[in-house]
This record gives structure tokens, C-alpha cells and sequence, in this order.
């Protein structure tokens, strides 16, 4: 095992910690939506030219398999942050054209939120509270958010390398949260206040849009937004590696934390935060 202290803006720190690496995720970012309003050529720095850094990298020391970590944000961004990654999502899908005869493929994993990640609201939620605040700020009392703990992630991906075949965005079948009861659930009781939205933040968040309906597939438990380019590979993205089928999803179908069939009650919410 090698640790290495490096950044993804360094394209030959890259290369040397992906020396004898057969499978890479790519998990760095600069996500915080506000911050990267304010900080945008610091957030393109390291979401897309990163990206292309790690591209590059593991094509040239050839790494099997690469999953980058994408967002609910990149499906019709309204902010940097998520237009960053829509575009990091288009670089890893493309890659699969750069390979050539090698045998180095790309894939994407885009989820939603992920339960007490850093600069989340849960934690800032606990902190208020510990505090001693007598509110909570809620942006919008009517705010959606896709919701899966750290665990169901990491599994997400570890599947997605045995499903990939080069070029899909894997969308997990996840649970939605209403953000007041996520506000019940940690602080039972405490009232809340309306602070408004956030500039770059959406009501709800959607991971399959309605307008690449024709390039999404329905799997059991998960959607693959099939690329919009042809690699020349002939690849059945209605068959995975492990044998699972799909089916194409119905004209103008959306998968959006607003409308999904599982909510999150106030006790799941509970058991998802201790």
C-alpha cells in the first residue's frame, strides 16, 4: 500500500501515485456551491481540468477501470458547481475515445446527497443545536434532497466497476428526504426559519433529466444514462457485465428528489442521523 500526499491539478503526481493501479475513483472536487459562486476559475481548476488530469493519468499508466464520483447537481446545473461537473461527467464519458486499442475504460457514478458528508446539513444542523440554538434555518420548507448514507456509496461504485462496459452514468434507485422532516428528525420540536434559497440552489435536485429520456435505461435498482457519442465499441448498454437488463424509460422521464416514489419517514431519517 502507497500513500500519496498530491493534488489533482498536478498531472505528474497523478501519474506516479497510478503506477501498477488497476482500478481509480476519482472522488476529488471542490463542491461547496456557494463557494465555488464566489471562487469559480478555483473550482473549474480542479473539477474539470483535474478531471482531465486524472484522465490522462490513468490512460498512461494503465489503470483497468476509472469511476468518476458525479452529483445530482450536474443534471441541469443552474451553478458552477454543478456545471463543473456536468462538465467532468462529459470528459470521463469521451475518454473512452482516447484509449484507442488500450484497454482502460471510464464510467460515471452520480448520486445524491450523502448522509453527514463535510460542509452537509446534518452537521451543521448538530452544531446549531449543540449551540444551543432556540431555530433552525430552512431555506424552503417545500426543499427535496436525494438521501444515501456513506456505505450504500462506496458500494455503488464497487458494483458500478463490475457493471461498466466504458461510458455510462450509473444513477442509483435512492430514497428522497423533505427537509423539514430531516429538521423533526434531528431536533424533535425545535422551530424552524425561513431564511430563502441560496443562490445556485434548486427546490428539488434531479439525477435523470427529462431531456436525455431517450438515453436512459431502467434497471432494477438503478438508471444508466447511456453516451451520447458512439465509441465504434458496438456496446449493449441494455446488458451489463453481470447480466442485468434494462429497459428504456417511458417519453419525457425524469427521476427528481420532488417526485420519487420513496420518501424517507421521520424515524428512517432518525436511524440515518444518531
Amino acid at each position: 500500500m502507497r500513500y500519496f500526499i498530491g493534488d489533482v491539478r498536478d498531472e505528474a503526481r497523478l501519474k506516479q501515485a497510478m503506477y501498477q493501479v488497476d482500478y481509480v475513483v476519482h472522488a476529488a472536487a471542490l463542491k461547496q456551491v456557494p463557494a465555488a459562486e464566489y471562487n469559480p476559475m478555483e473550482c473549474i481548476k480542479t473539477n474539470i481540468n483535474g478531471a482531465q488530469n486524472v484522465i490522462n493519468a490513468a490512460i498512461a499508466a494503465g489503470v483497468k477501470k476509472v469511476i468518476a464520483l458525479s452529483t445530482d447537481k450536474a443534471a441541469n446545473p443552474i451553478n458552477l458547481y454543478g456545471a463543473t461537473k456536468l462538465a467532468s461527467d462529459k470528459l470521463f464519458t469521451a475518454a473512452n475515445n482516447l484509449v484507442g486499442d488500450r484497454e482502460t475504460r471510464f464510467a460515471v457514478v452520480r448520486y445524491g446527497n450523502v448522509v453527514g458528508s463535510r460542509g452537509s446539513v446534518v452537521p451543521f444542523f448538530k452544531k446549531l443545536i449543540a449551540e444551543g440554538a432556540m431555530e433552525l434555518p430552512v431555506t424552503d420548507p417545500r426543499m427535496t434532497r436525494f438521501w444515501l448514507r456513506l456505505e450504500d456509496g462506496v458500494e455503488l461504485v464497487l458494483k458500478g466497476f463490475q457493471r461498466m462496459q466504458g461510458g455510462e452514468i450509473f444513477v442509483p434507485k435512492i430514497p428522497s428526504m423533505r427537509i423539514l422532516d430531516l429538521v423533526e428528525a434531528i431536533a424533535p420540536g425545535v422551530p424552524t426559519k425561513i431564511v430563502g434559497i441560496r443562490p445556485g440552489e434548486k427546490l428539488h435536485e434531479v439525477m435523470c433529466p427529462s431531456d436525455v429520456f431517450y438515453e436512459t435505461l431502467e434497471f432494477q435498482d438503478h438508471f444508466v444514462i447511456k453516451p451520447s457519442i458512439d465509441f465504434g465499441k458496438d456496446i449493449n448498454y441494455a446488458k451489463n457485465l453481470l447480466g442485468e437488463e434494462g429497459d428504456p424509460v417511458p417519453d419525457g422521464f425524469e427521476y427528481s428528489s420532488g417526485t420519487n416514489d420513496v420518501f424517507l419517514t421521520v424515524n428512517e431519517l432518525r436511524e440515518m442521523n444518531p
